[in-house]
């Protein structure tokens, strides 16, 4: 008893002044430290899948996939495990580029997995030796931690490992629980070889993972400083560390203080995200935060016996809804901050999962409209074990699943902000709020995508490749940061600035309707005392409003719209936009306007993928400085011309 008494004095005296959101406490509001120490399922009892000598049950689990995924790990039989040389890791200082790094590591951690899917597949040892060499391979390694995020989080803020550092990114946990799960499977396998594989494997499990989790606090997605705003790294390190303690660790009172700091961790999530379940960094991060929570209330959830269970809460649907809410049609998806319009349809087995165990029928009609059109892949190299084993596990299920789905005519999430409406004519809005110190922040507040037919015409062009500088102090120097790069005015000649404080007000949301103020977002250069950005359906056009007042007018405002399609501006009054099969037609007021079109070249090869070669940027220039006043926009659509 003195030491769980110990044990929590010193997390509450080193979590220090409480700045959270709300005190939901979700995790650890269900019963105390004791009482999860003596719920705890013990002995890996609680692992759900099939004995690694159980061969009926892993034909069962694999079935129809199991020779593909024995004909992907056989592609690694002969791999040459890549050597990650120190100048890797120091082109992050000389050019700015993570690939250098993260390619070779990369490649020899989807071979690992993909060698380890294979033979449990298989069970005939086939693959043990490379999976041997594999593991140790990497267990040379300095650290599992890439080389971008050393720089952020690491002991000297560069980008090359340093010997005896216990650095945790994601990567770092991805890794823990792969090799967690293959010491689980494999090392009585390791130990026909030589038992010194499995001591190394596990000793390296503690040291690196096990140990520092329980001893350090002082990584920012631990929840630890009430000053960080935590996202999708904190569900995703929780859930890798959760697997890897209730895998390898024995000691009783260790395992119970790791599960009870994961919780308290989980808990901070909760507490600071935004209660309304939208997913501020968009749906490319939806997997890695709504989805690995997902992962880690399951285990929680088998680890406890059942008796965590926290899919009831209304906020843990929102999240796991948020991805079906977000998707337009054709791969295409609602891409506000870092998240790509190319989202494609999600992980459908996990969406499938999620809603199981919520009860969501949207997301469960959701996963099975989707399907058909984009199929399971089994072997994919993933370092997500249990993610990996459940989506074999249910596919009987989902196979055999119906359901049906439509994008809602009208969602609102209160809190993010973000709106979304249906008009007529095939019309669908975004819109969104918020503050510009977002998680993967773009500074947008106000900012609006029109979709026509499910396809992007009035863009968020999203990001380009991760860089050092995209996490970086120089972050907003980059052009698809900027506000004056979205559907945006520039104020006075001036831009929306990137901070906290920098947000809407007096934000509204209706069925056809969407306004906030924006003027907050620009800095006191801006002179703006109040600019009211509107956006609302009628017939089959969508208008858009500025109703401004400036404390001073010091230059013409500029109104930028970023579009994907051909522009012709050819006609004073019209812009004419080619949207594919039809045409939409912007009207604005030639008497106050000047407008102009910039092609903008894309030599991103992540832009490229999405957008082509080029996206455009349309400017309405006002001809005079004006103190205060009201500009209308208007967008129609009609049949393209022949």
């Amino acid at each position: 008893m003195k030491k769980t008494i110990t044990f929590i004095a010193a997390l509450v005296l080193a979590f220090g002044p409480n700045a959270l959101a709300e005190e939901r406490n979700y995790v650890t509001g269900v019963f105390g430290y004791d009482q999860l120490r003596d719920a705890l399922v013990l002995n890996r009892e609680w692992v759900p899948f099939p004995a690694y000598t159980d061969r009926a049950g892993w034909d069962a689990l694999t079935g129809e996939f199991k020779q593909d995924i024995i004909v992907k790990g056989e592609e690694y039989l002969d791999f040459e495990w890549r050597v990650v040389k120190m100048t890797d890791y120091l082109e992050l200082e000389k050019s700015g580029s993570r690939s250098a790094m993260e390619v070779p590591f990369g490649a020899n951690i989807v071979a690992i997995a993909s060698l380890f899917y294979a033979e449990l597949a298989e069970g005939e040892g086939r693959f043990v030796p490379q999976i041997m060499n594999g593991v140790i391979h990497t267990c040379e390694m300095t650290s599992w931690s890439l080389s971008a995020h050393l720089v952020t989080i690491g002991p000297d803020r560069r980008p090359l490992p340093m010997k005896g550092d216990t650095t945790m990114d994601h990567m770092h946990g991805d890794i823990s629980q792969m090799f967690s799960w293959i010491y689980y499977y494999l090392h009585g396998e390791f130990d026909k070889i030589h038992p010194e594989i499995s001591r190394r494997l596990k000793g390296e499990l503690v040291a690196r993972e096990l140990n520092p989790y329980l001893s350090r606090t002082d990584f920012w997605w631990m929840g630890f400083d009430p000053g960080y705003v935590l996202n999708n790294w904190n569900p995703w390190c929780n859930a890798n560390a959760l697997l890897s303690f209730m895998l390898i660790e024995d000691d009783l009172d260790r395992l119970a203080r790791g599960v009870w700091k994961s919780m308290w961790s989980v808990d901070q999530y909760f507490n600071r995200i935004q209660g309304d379940g939208g997913i501020e960094e968009g749906p490319s991060y939806w997997t890695p935060s709504a989805g690995r929570l997902f992962e880690y209330l399951s285990v929680i959830k088998l680890a406890t016996g059942g008796k965590v269970d926290l899919f009831g809460i209304g906020l843990v649907k929102g999240m796991g809804e948020y991805i079906v809410n977000s998707y337009m049609g054709d791969g295409w998806v609602v891409n506000f901050a870092d998240a790509s319009a190319r989202g494609g349809a999600g992980n459908l087995n996990l969406i499938y999962r999620f809603g199981k165990a919520l009860g969501s029928s949207t997301m469960m009609g959701y996963a099975a409209r989707e399907r058909d059109a984009h199929p399971f892949v089994p072997a994919s190299g993933s370092t997500d074990v249990f993610d990996f084993l459940n989506s074999l596990m249910i596919q009987p299920e989902f196979k055999s699943a119906s359901g049906e789905y439509a994008t809602p005519d009208y969602t609102w999430y209160p809190e993010t902000q973000f709106h979304y409406s249906r008009g007529s004519a095939g019309f669908y809005l975004a819109a969104k709020g918020g503050y510009n110190d977002e998680s993967h922040n773009h500074n947008d507040v106000g900012n609006f995508i029109l979709y026509l037919d499910s396809r992007p015409v009035l863009i968020d062009v999203g990001v380009g490749n991760y860089t050092y500088k995209t996490f970086s102090p120089q972050r907003y120097e980059i052009w698809s940061m900027q506000s004056n790069y979205h559907n945006l005015p520039l104020i006075n000649g001036v831009a929306q600035r990137n901070g906290e404080n920098y947000r809407a007000s007096d934000v509204r949301s209706s069925r056809t309707s969407f306004s906030a103020d924006i003027a907050g977002a620009y800095p006191e250069e801006a002179s703006v005392k109040s600019w009211v950005r509107s956006y609302s359906f009628g017939g089959n056009s969508l208008s858009i409003s500025d109703s401004f007042e400036l404390k001073e007018a010091k230059a013409a405002n500029q109104i930028n719209f970023m579009i994907w399609g051909e522009v012709d501006t050819s006609v004073p009054g019209q812009v004419k936009i080619d949207a594919g099969a039809r045409e939409l037609i912007l009207k604005y007021d030639a008497k106050v306007f000047d407008a102009v079109s910039e092609t903008i070249a894309l030599d991103d090869s992540s832009f490229r993928e999405v957008w082509g070669e080029k996206v455009c940027r349309l400017s309405l220039n006002a001809k005079s400085m004006q103190r205060n006043g009201v500009y209308k926009y208007v967008i129609s659509t009609r049949s393209a011309s022949k």
